[in-house]
């Protein structure tokens, strides 16, 4: 059995001495969206020993409390058995007269989940290739992304997997999983060959078959990708005629971005009487639209367009007939691009503090997609920091987003005070505080940090300001007790950086892996003391792209 979680202390109250810039604290509820799903590649990576490393890491220091990845029904798993496989090349394998299902792998996969304390977030996918109707649909490793060619056979797949699951790992721990059926259908004829109906019929079949095992197992879909502000996804299929006005719209951020296939779920499941526990989709403030010419046609959306996306998601649910439903995001970044070099950045890194921070209050979870650059959608990365999703390089070095993420994880659970900069919280457990405070600088506006080819290119970001002075009167400390100020910013942490004053080697030897390791995490760090008076004066200078966080040490205590 995995490690089971310490029952959580009763919630301790806000000392009624504490005071924030002379207001007394609020006190409203702050989720960790950010660290209850972390994404990842395809199942097999996580076979990987570098894999599981950055992983365990993720749970220890960025919270991750399950993590959820592609392929795992894919070839390479080795799930569903239509034949022996015992030619190896040298002779005909014999096929088997019923397949069969072995689980060797992905028992090694979710065991290593389980032992860091954490637990899968189950996509169930891709298909099998001998029960494919159409393979080798997407990525460097040929996904087969199509209807089965006999659902009956899909079902006992999923049936037997899950029960698999319950037997190996009780059926107390499987009810805290999440079921996700496919991902992204609405991408035919990458991810899904078929129609809107037919990846209908297969939540359908899904859904029973899991709720068959355990009615208490929860399942969701439909994992669609991106808000669109047309009816490309109108029909059965998508329709590019119906991007061109998209691709030519002077302003993308006046017109009426849409989930994709949500509505219809919804209606599809409620006509049916089917159980519906979650709505996932995918956010990324992007869109690629064709004009009238087919050509593709990038789209920038606002700073804020996360937030914005994450509010008409939770109207939609509240009005519907599934209003409990809980609200996932299974892959949200600041590009889909696995070869966007802003990732690498701390442009990345102030973006997506500012919008974790904003969106916290209306989703259940929100995965950062993904927690390492062990990713090999379009094959392995091309260097050291080639823009890769990840919080950690392949050779495990943490990029600024990964000091972002773990300055989040370090939040309390309530909010004492915040403003548009940031956040002051405190533990609803011990009542320590802590903070979080950014510099998205002025200069960029409402406009959001895009995406880029060349790391050359993400630098002119740095021109943008100005700095910005952080003040804030904290009151009714306990004197003596010590705060510990990080800071990250452009000469601290900013490996890309210290990558490309190096030039850019694409393979690093061991003393350039340890330099850059080092400055990697070299932030600004100091110490502040709370002084008799038990106030603490925040006077706190960010210069542009700067994420500080602010967190109470173990010691005398809260609050007088």
């Amino acid at each position: 059995m995995p490690p089971q979680p310490t029952p959580p202390a009763a919630p301790r109250a806000a000392s009624p001495g504490l005071r924030v810039d002379g207001q007394p604290p609020a006190d409203a509820e702050l989720r960790h969206v950010w660290n209850e799903c972390l994404g990842a590649g395809r199942a097999a990576e996580a076979l990987r020993a570098d894999w599981q490393a950055h992983f365990r890491e993720a749970v220890e220091v960025l919270g991750a409390r399950s993590v959820r990845f592609h392929g795992l029904f894919h070839d390479d798993m080795f799930v569903y058995r239509a034949d022996d496989g015992g030619g190896g090349g040298f002779a005909p394998t014999t096929p088997l007269a019923e397949p069969i299902l072995t689980f060797s792998y992905v028992d090694k996969v979710f065991d290593a989940i389980l032992a860091t304390g954490a637990r899968p977030f189950v996509e169930l996918g891709f298909m099998p290739r001998a029960l494919a109707t159409q393979t080798e649909t997407v990525f460097w490793w040929k996904a087969h992304c199509s209807p089965p060619k006999d659902m009956a056979q899909w079902v006992r797949l999923v049936t037997a997997t899950v029960e698999h699951w319950v037997e190996r790992y009780g059926i107390e721990e499987v009810r805290r999983w999440r079921f996700e059926v496919w991902n992204e259908p609405n991408l035919v004829p990458h991810f899904w060959t078929g129609t809107r109906t037919q990846y209908f019929e297969l939540y359908e079949a899904t859904v029973r078959a899991v709720k068959a095992v355990d009615a208490g197992l929860l399942v969701g879909g439909p994992s669609t990708s991106v808000f669109v502000p047309d009816d490309r996804y109108a029909g059965e299929t998508e329709d590019r005629a119906a991007e061109a006005a998209t691709a030519q719209a002077p302003d993308p951020d006046a017109l009426p971005w849409k989930p994709v296939w949500i509505h219809e779920l919804i209606e599809w499941c409620a006509a049916r009487d089917l159980p519906l526990d979650f709505l996932s989709t995918h956010l990324y403030p992007t869109d690629y639209a064709f004009d009238s010419a087919g050509r593709g046609t990038p789209i920038q959306r606002h700073v804020d367009a996360t937030a914005d996306d994450l509010a008409v998601m939770r109207e939609i649910i509240a009005a519907s007939p599934f209003p409990d439903a809980e609200l996932h995001i299974t892959e949200w970044s600041s590009s889909p691009s696995s070869r966007d070099r802003m990732h690498d950045t701390v442009f990345a890194a102030t973006y997506i503090a500012r919008a974790f921070l904003r969106g916290a209050a209306l989703a259940d979870s929100i995965s950062y997609w993904t927690f390492t650059d062990v990713f090999e959608e379009g094959g392995a990365g091309t260097g050291p920091f080639h823009g890769g999703f990840g919080l950690v390089n392949e050779q495990g070095i943490h990029k600024p987003t990964f000091h972002a993420m773990a300055f989040l994880a370090r939040l309390g659970d309530r909010v004492v005070a915040s403003a548009p900069h940031g956040v002051i919280t405190r533990s609803g457990a011990d009542g320590t505080l802590s903070a979080l405070f950014v510099n998205y600088p002025e200069d960029m506006g409402t406009t959001a940090i895009g995406s880029r080819d060349t790391y050359a290119a993400t630098r002119e970001l740095a021109a943008k300001g100005p700095a910005r002075r952080v003040r804030h009167t904290i009151e009714g400390l306990t004197p003596g007790t010590t705060f510990t100020l990080e800071r990250l910013d452009w000469e601290h942490g900013n490996v890309a950086e210290a990558w490309h004053a190096l030039g850019e080697p694409l393979n690093l030897t061991p003393a350039r892996t340890e330099h850059l390791r080092a400055v990697a995490d070299a932030l600004h760090r100091e110490t502040l003391v709370v002084p008799d008076s038990g106030v603490l004066d925040l006077d706190l200078d960010l210069p542009p792209w700067a994420v500080a966080s602010l967190v109470e040490q173990p010691g005398a205590g809260a609050t007088a």
